[in-house]
């Protein structure tokens, strides 16, 4: 079956499901999978050391599979920018045509770069009128992020229910519900809100192809919907990950009307949480987890998960849904 909608047409996929870019976690096995099974697998660029390693890894996801793939790429402040015109350089040289965008308004200098290069532009957004001022400058999709969503829900905690509806209202340009999707009835949902398709993140890292250790995706699996923390909230900065120690311990040390980034800055480290990717020790750092995780109950394969989002979507779509009109 092929599900058809504005965003199928846009990447040239046959379902409407998009993987988000997840740093440390957007590999080529996983990208590979997702888009082999008919969606879209995104590598996650910053994950690499240097550009070369990206276009590596590019390579490798070409090996992997004749369907089409994209690339991540966030813009934040940092003490060390990365290259980000040798990134785009690889992107394009490797071949990919689509490109999620995430960050500051800095990723207008990327996004000049990418039109340049013929590529099209999916950018993250949290609120209607960044979307809006992205659509104005150009970018293909947008990817609005509900306040469920892992990462960086923004500070205005607008849930998706609203949000996205609100979004297809303004928007011109095909638009990604993204945030607590984890199945059919969220993708039947999506669609009926007004979107084109979704972006799912925390769903694709409980899949037996997500490069992280068995314990980190058990845990997606144990934990429910109440069980993530929002970290960062005194400096603005808001960050949804799955609630431990460290996490529990974050949010002690910023309760302190004079709390700092600085307090907690050895806690919540990239490096750590790449640690923690990889040991499986749930408490070593944080890790990024959505209220999703509620709606999470098993660890399948990529295609079978897809499969099975398409199967429920139809059910709901033309069945249950169908089934209520009368007359």
């Amino acid at each position: 079956m092929i599900l058809r909608t504005r965003v199928t047409d846009l990447l040239g996929i046959r379902y409407p499901i998009v993987q988000g870019g997840m740093q440390n976690v957007g590999y080529a096995p996983l990208a590979a999978a997702v888009s082999s099974a008919g969606g879209l697998g995104m590598i996650t660029a910053l994950t690499f050391a240097d550009p070369g390693a990206l276009a590596q890894e590019i390579a490798r996801c070409r090996a992997l599979t004749t369907a089409p793939f994209g690339v991540n790429i966030s813009v934040f402040p940092t003490m060390r920018p990365p290259d980000y015109g040798a990134i785009v350089d690889a992107i394009a040289d490797g071949g990919v045509e689509v490109v999620e965008t995430a960050g500051t308004p800095a990723v207008r200098a990327v996004w000049d770069m990418l039109f340049a290069r013929g590529i099209r532009v999916i950018h993250k957004c949290t609120s209607v009128r960044h979307a809006l001022s992205s659509e104005r400058y150009g970018v293909h999709a947008v990817s609005i992020d509900g306040f469920e969503c892992a990462g960086h829900p923004g500070e205005d905690d607008v849930p998706g229910l609203v949000l996205i509806p609100a979004a297809a209202d303004r928007l011109s340009v095909p638009v990604l519900a993204s945030g607590g999707i984890a199945d059919g009835r969220g993708l039947a949902a999506a669609l009926a809100l007004g979107a084109d398709g979704v972006t799912m993140g925390t769903r694709f890292c409980a899949t037996r192809e997500a490069p992280i250790h068995d314990n980190v995706k058990q845990a997606y699996v144990d934990k429910d919907e109440r069980e993530t923390d929002l970290l960062f909230r005194p400096f603005r900065n808001s960050a949804r990950v799955g609630r431990n120690a460290i996490s529990t311990e974050v949010l002690r040390r910023t309760a302190a009307p004079d709390a700092v980034f600085a307090d907690v800055a050895e806690l919540v480290s990239g490096l750590r949480g790449k640690a923690l990717l990889q040991s499986g020790d749930i408490d070593s750092g944080i890790y990024w987890a959505s209220m999703v995780q509620g709606l999470i109950h098993d660890i399948p394969s990529c295609a079978d998960l897809i499969e099975r989002m398409i199967a429920d979507a139809r059910a709901v779509i033309t069945d249950r849904l169908a089934g209520m009109i009368c007359g």
